[in-house]
Parts: structure tokens; C-alpha cells; sequence
């Protein structure tokens, strides 16, 4: 009987020790499915998500931020809490969608380009700024340098600039004998926005084309009345300053420049997928995937000033021959030949 007593005791502690190890097991596990902030404090983070633009218009952007954010562990509803604030166009709400995610606590903010940055930066000095895609972030005062931002704000720079000049060194190319060139802006004044048209003044000049700056507000009567402003100028061609209030209109600016025959560039190639004649830009879902992981280090801990705001590094040029028949425009062979892209 003692023999058999013993063996049951020591089976029993057998099977103790063998749970112990189990649940060790299992916590370890657990711990390294979530970042250090989440491991240590169980708190689930705010997101504050400001964007000039619309929340269906800028829909598959923030699906790519929010995918890239999951795959570091931060998963919307578990860990982290998203608060969007949408500005449908309106650069002169900025500043007050901004406040609001600064008196939410939230954070983190994502600003989604140099007029969001800007807003967020003016209601907060605290709060860690990540830009997904900012015009000229020094020249905007963003940040003190691009190897040492400085201050709250980090993230990304667009070069957009020197991308304007491109989209109308390629119009020049492709279109016969143009002169002159409307140029969609909203109508609103910011730091961003002069940034860019200053450039383009300047283009335009050393290219000798005449630039019909064409101040426009994005819903469908505002952008109507523009686009019948450029036919009445007897504009040859159209472009958008770069912002993510017109992206989020792409539909209708590609239907209006159908509808009045006029070649276009545009600044994403997503205008392209909407029937649109030619992009020229950046790769946006790049940059807003990149913009997650700095994100993503500014949760765990790192700090805005110690991450280096990064340039673009990703161009796509594509054309639409469609689009191009439609309008009755040859696009020259030497042009197709530069195009990463060319959709018959």
C-alpha cells in the first residue's frame, strides 16, 4: 500500500509541474503577440486620424495604414483605438478637427499631408505627429531639418515640388502646341498650398506656359463651375495642386475633364483607374505602409525627434490610351517609351 501511495504522489506532482510548464509556455507566447507598451500596461491606444480629405474617398489609403499597423501587433479594436476626423476638402476646418483629437487624449496623430501636419502641429506640441505625405516639411516649418526633425513631428516628404514640374514637363510633351494650363486649387490659403504654387509659377514660367490658377471647392457645384471656368479660359490642358481633398474627388475631376475634352495629369495613379489620361507620382499606399511602422516605434516607446522624416522613393508614370482616344489625343511615341505603365 505505501508503494502505491508514493506513486500516486509522485504522478500528482508529475502532472503539476507539467500545468506549471504549460502555462509558462502559454504566457510566453502571449507576451510576444503584443508590443512592450501593450505587455507591460494593458492599455489600448488612441489614434488620432486627420486627413483634408473624405473617409470614402481616402478609404483604401487608410485600409493600407491600418493593415501595415496589424502586421506590428497593433490591431484596430484590441490594442488601439482609431478616431478619425475628415475635413471633405475644407483646409479652414483643420485646425478644429485637430483639437478635438487633442482634447480626446489620443496618442498619437496621423496627419496625411502638410496642411493636416501643420493643423496638428498648431494644436499640439506634445502629442507625437506622424506625416504619411508632406509637401516641403522644413520650408513648411514642420520640422527643423529632415535628419533631425525635432519638436513632435516625423514622418514623410512627398517631394512634391519637384514632381509638379514633371506632370508639366510631360503635358508640354504630349499635348500639341500648349500654352496654356488650368490648374485646379482649393480655395483656401495655407502654408502647404503656397509652397506648391510657388513652384509651379516657376515651372511654368521656364517652361513658357501660361498658368490659369482656377480656385475651387470639392463638391460636385464647385468643381463643376471650375472645370466650365478652364473651358471658357480656353485652357489646353488641366492639373490639381496635390492634395488629398482632390484624391478623395478623383471620380468626378476624371469625368468633368472627359466631359470637356481636356488632357489631364494627375498626381496618383488611382485617377488613372477612374478613366483618367496620365499619373505621374508617388506610390501613396508606400508611403502610408511606411508611415505604419513609424507609427508602430512611436507606440513603443520612440520618440518623433529621434526618427528621420524620409523622402519618397517609389515614381510610377502611367498612361491611359483609352482615355487618350476618347479625347482624340496621339500621345508620341518617345512619351510612351518613359512609362512604367500603358493601359490599352
Amino acid at each position: 500500500m505505501r508503494i502505491e501511495t508514493r506513486s500516486l504522489k509522485q504522478h500528482s506532482a508529475l502532472i503539476a509541474q507539467h500545468s506549471v510548464l504549460c502555462a509558462a509556455f502559454c504566457a510566453i507566447l502571449f507576451a510576444l503577440s503584443f508590443p512592450a507598451n501593450a505587455q507591460q500596461t494593458g492599455k489600448v491606444f488612441r489614434i488620432g486620424y486627420l486627413d483634408i480629405g473624405s473617409a470614402s474617398g481616402d478609404a483604401m489609403l487608410v485600409e493600407a495604414f491600418r493593415h501595415e499597423l496589424s502586421n506590428f501587433g497593433w490591431v484596430a479594436g484590441k490594442n488601439v483605438i482609431f478616431e478619425y476626423r475628415f475635413a471633405e476638402g475644407k483646409a479652414d476646418r483643420l485646425l478644429e478637427l485637430a483639437g478635438e483629437l487633442v482634447r480626446l487624449k489620443v496618442d498619437l496623430i496621423v496627419a496625411t499631408g502638410a496642411a493636416s501636419a501643420r493643423a496638428a502641429k498648431e494644436a499640439t506640441g506634445t502629442i507625437p505627429i506622424v506625416m504619411t505625405s508632406a509637401t516641403d516639411p522644413v520650408g513648411a516649418g514642420l520640422i527643423a531639418s529632415l535628419a533631425r526633425p525635432g519638436g513632435n513631428v516625423t514622418g514623410f516628404a512627398s517631394l512634391t515640388a519637384e514632381l509638379n514640374t514633371k506632370r508639366l514637363e510631360i503635358l508640354k510633351d504630349v499635348v500639341p502646341k500648349l500654352a496654356r494650363v488650368g490648374l485646379l486649387r482649393l480655395a483656401a490659403d495655407n502654408i502647404a498650398f503656397d509652397l506648391q504654387l510657388q513652384g509651379l509659377r516657376t515651372a511654368a514660367a521656364s517652361l513658357r506656359l501660361k498658368l490659369e490658377e482656377i480656385k475651387t471647392e470639392t463638391d460636385t457645384g464647385g468643381l463643376a463651375s471650375s472645370f466650365q471656368t478652364a473651358n471658357q479660359a480656353h485652357v489646353n490642358a488641366i492639373m490639381t495642386l496635390t492634395t488629398r481633398a482632390f484624391f478623395a474627388e478623383r471620380k468626378q475631376i476624371v469625368e468633368l475633364a472627359g466631359k470637356y475634352r481636356m488632357p489631364a495629369i494627375y498626381f496618383e495613379k488611382e485617377f488613372v483607374d477612374e478613366g483618367g489620361l496620365m499619373s505621374y507620382g508617388l506610390n501613396y499606399f508606400d508611403l502610408y505602409r511606411r508611415a505604419a511602422g513609424y507609427a508602430a516605434k512611436i507606440l513603443k516607446g520612440a520618440k518623433p525627434a529621434d526618427l528621420p522624416v524620409e523622402q519618397a522613393t517609389k515614381f510610377e508614370f502611367i498612361i491611359n490610351l483609352k482615355a487618350a482616344k476618347q479625347i482624340g489625343l496621339t500621345i508620341p511615341v518617345r512619351v510612351l517609351e518613359r512609362a512604367n505603365q500603358v493601359i490599352k
